[in-house]
């Protein structure tokens, strides 16, 4: 009994022992990506805040059918076979 309540109290210890880092923060170390994200005046592309998309509702739904359905494909070429060879009479 005593040595599981030994046990237990050493694994607090260890579990606590654990979370610890040698730096401040898990992202320390990137400062000039910061300072450069920092100075950045508009990191978005100026079109991203067009809301307005342009598009047919009717076309955009026949393409989508067309992706769910599409067109069976085109029929293999016919092929002729001749059967038999040329009549030669002897007649050279």
């Amino acid at each position: 009994m005593i040595l599981i309540l030994c046990a237990g109290a050493l694994s607090g210890c260890a579990a606590d022992y654990l979370n610890r880092y040698d730096t401040v923060t898990l992202a320390a170390g990137d400062t000039q990506k910061y300072n450069s994200l920092l100075q950045t005046v508009d990191p978005f592309n100026p079109n991203s805040k067009n809301t307005h998309i342009e598009g047919d509702g009717t076309r955009a739904a026949a393409v989508a059918q067309s992706y769910k359905f599409p067109p069976p494909p085109p029929p293999p070429p016919a092929i002729t076979v001749n059967v038999g060879g040329a009549v030669n009479n002897g007649a050279n």
